[in-house]
């Protein structure tokens, strides 16, 4: 993992870690994103990870946003912005799709 995008990831997870509605989130490095996911007991009970919003570098220090649809394709939202901006959108827009 690149130092920028470790860095990144270190940073989400403490502000993830920070407002109940995204407190205990995963977090996993795909490239330049940054997808979280809930863990959901998948078949025979094993642990698996549901993914459900995507921060993807567009710079230096922005952010785009995409949530997971339903046919497991990522659809880009119009949010934009830091990576505390983009935590604060999730827990004020998209609570629906990160709550436990």
């Amino acid at each position: 993992m690149r130092t920028n995008m470790r860095a990144a990831h270190s940073q989400i997870e403490k502000l993830l870690q920070g407002a109940k509605v995204t407190r205990g989130l995963t977090v996993r490095t795909h490239g330049q994103s940054l997808i979280l996911g809930r863990p959901e007991a998948g078949p025979a009970g094993k642990p698996e990870t549901d993914d459900r919003v995507k921060l993807t570098r567009l710079a230096a220090s922005a952010w785009g946003l995409s949530v997971k649809r339903h046919t497991g394709r990522w659809e880009r939202t119009p949010f934009s912005g830091t990576l505390r901006e983009l935590v604060e959108v999730i827990g004020e827009f998209m609570q629906h799709l990160v709550a436990p």
